[in-house]
């Protein structure tokens, strides 16, 4: 086993690891162990932006209402100020470091309004911010001479002694061989778990890796059962999954049904423009009346020109589809999206684990509660990461040299012909019965089926050891576990968790359960 030692270790290359990275690589070495190539994660298909308050009609008690209220009572307060009141820093940074935000004339930030915000907030790149601001970040990475990127290397177990992570037991894919990476400081930005689902907007690698080494490793994990589901991606059966950003309903279109009617205005006074779980409820609800396999969003009015403009990526794969948007009307559907629980953090992005920290999609922070608000997303990657940097100089300067012991694993030289079957059923286990709307009994029969694979997975672990892909697959089924389990707990219906079983709320719990975080937040 190859064995390396290093002061910093950043497993995942989204907004958050890079940023991090970036920020650690200013008073320590860093390496970056990425398990596709660099760039390849939930970010690069973030196409919304970035929300701040720079109008001066806007607030940060604004922000900080609208966060609280889309987060439907499970937000923490503390960790929504710390990204509000942080954002428009963040978002300077970010243009000093050659990010590309869309402007007007006059200089300043073009602003979208988008579901959930009471104002026009949202810094944006046309409709590719994501992308915009992670070639940004990778271009800053390649050039660092701090830091050290590891691609294509899978991190299999987070290696833990008396509740203190010393690093990280990985694969290398070219070589097919286990790395053993000591590190005084382990950052988790591992990203998200929507391959879950059968209908998902994240790319192949989001099979909730950092959600299960974390939860084997002992980290304290909340609020899992609360899945955020998108409202509006394109319909457009046996191909792959395409979101249609929530901008386009700040820009003024509207959600119909084949007939052309509105609807929103039945569950919502922000109608089309409500939170992201009111609007994908409403959609399965007008598609359950209907019968019908998908709504619509309606932007015939548009002038295409602004359209092309401001939403040259989906007006071109709306093109490619064979839509004519001054005459055709989008058709859309919901499918996973982001999660809003995970590995609990405090405000610092420290685990309950010691030297060990997590921060974006990967960390349950307190800032989404039971939803998230539109562009929070990469605002909380940004402004965690740089806190937890912050931590993690202090970290290293008084750091206590620590025991290495070699964690011993077995390379499996067996094909795994049959687990691209297994993983089709599990997303379609999981889409059926812990999606959009979820019910007692329902989730019963999940769990059990996701235990019985559980128990395959493990004993070919046992028998043959272990390869990329049987710990991606165990990954996805105990992190597919986690939701099922959380949703069975929560006996009410809150934020993106709803149980047609328990469809009422329930009175708020005390605010240490309430937030489920860590002592110290």
């Amino acid at each position: 086993m190859n064995q390396q030692k290093i002061e910093v270790l950043v497993i995942g290359s989204g907004i958050a690891g890079l940023f991090y990275a970036i920020h650690c690589a200013e008073f320590a070495q860093v390496t970056i162990v990425t398990k596709g190539t660099i760039g390849e994660s939930n970010t690069m298909y973030a196409q919304g932006g970035i929300a701040a308050v720079f109008d001066k009609t806007d607030s940060i008690e604004n922000h900080v209402h609208d966060t609280l209220v889309a987060g439907d009572g499970l937000c923490n307060e503390k960790a929504v100020r710390l990204i509000t009141q942080n954002a428009k820093h963040a978002i300077l940074e970010l243009d000093k470091l050659k990010v590309k935000f869309d402007k007007k004339e006059t200089g300043t930030f073009d602003l979208h309004r988008e579901g959930g915000h009471s104002h026009a907030r949202v810094v944006h790149t046309t409709d590719a911010t994501g992308k915009e601001v992670e070639n940004a970040l990778v271009n800053q990475v390649r050039s660092h001479n701090n830091i050290t990127i590891l691609e294509n290397c899978f991190a299999v177990e987070l290696c833990v002694t008396d509740n203190t992570c010393t690093g990280v037991i990985a694969i290398e894919n070219k070589t097919n061989e286990l790395l053993h990476i000591h590190a005084e400081a382990v950052m988790l930005a591992s990203g998200g778990a929507g391959q879950v689902y059968k209908l998902n907007t994240n790319p192949s690698i989001a099979t909730g890796d950092g959600f299960a080494m974390a939860e084997r490793a002992g980290a304290a994990i909340s609020n899992m059962e609360f899945v955020q589901f998108h409202p509006t991606t394109l319909y457009e059966p046996g191909n792959q999954v395409f979101l249609i950003t929530e901008a386009l309903r700040g820009f003024g279109a509207e959600l119909k049904n084949k007939r052309g009617d509105t609807f929103m205005e039945k569950y919502h006074p922000l109608k089309s423009l409500a939170p992201r779980d009111i609007v994908t409820r409403a959609i399965v609800n007008e598609m359950k009346k209907s019968g019908e396999p998908c709504v619509y969003l309606d932007l015939r009015e548009f002038n295409t020109q602004e359209l092309q403009k401001h939403f040259p990526n989906i007006y071109d794969r709306c093109k490619q589809a064979g839509l004519n948007l001054t005459k055709d009307m989008i058709p859309v559907v919901p499918a996973a999206h982001y999660m809003c629980g995970g590995v609990v953090t405090d405000l610092k992005g420290k685990t309950s684990i010691k030297n060990l920290y997590a921060c974006g999609e990967v960390s349950c922070t307190g800032v989404h509660g039971a939803n998230r608000l539109a562009s929070n997303s990469l605002l909380e990657g940004l402004v965690f990461a740089e806190s937890a940097a912050s931590d993690s100089k202090t970290l290293l300067q008084s750091a206590i040299p620590l025991a290495n012991p070699i964690v011993i694993m077995q390379l499996n030289k067996h094909e795994d012909a049959d687990l691209s079957s297994m993983k089709k059923y599990v997303q379609q286990l999981m889409w059926r019965y812990a999606g959009i709307v979820r019910q007692g009994t329902e989730l019963n029969y999940c769990e059990e089926e996701l235990k019985e694979l559980h128990l395959k997975l493990t004993s070919r672990i046992s028998l043959h050891g272990i390869s990329v892909e049987v710990m991606e697959m165990l990954n996805l089924v105990e992190t597919s576990l986690m939701i099922v389990q959380a949703a069975l707990l929560r006996e009410e219906s809150r934020g993106c968790h709803y149980r047609t079983d328990f469809p009422e709320k329930k009175m708020m719990a005390p605010e240490t359960e309430k937030y489920g975080h860590i002592q110290g937040v």
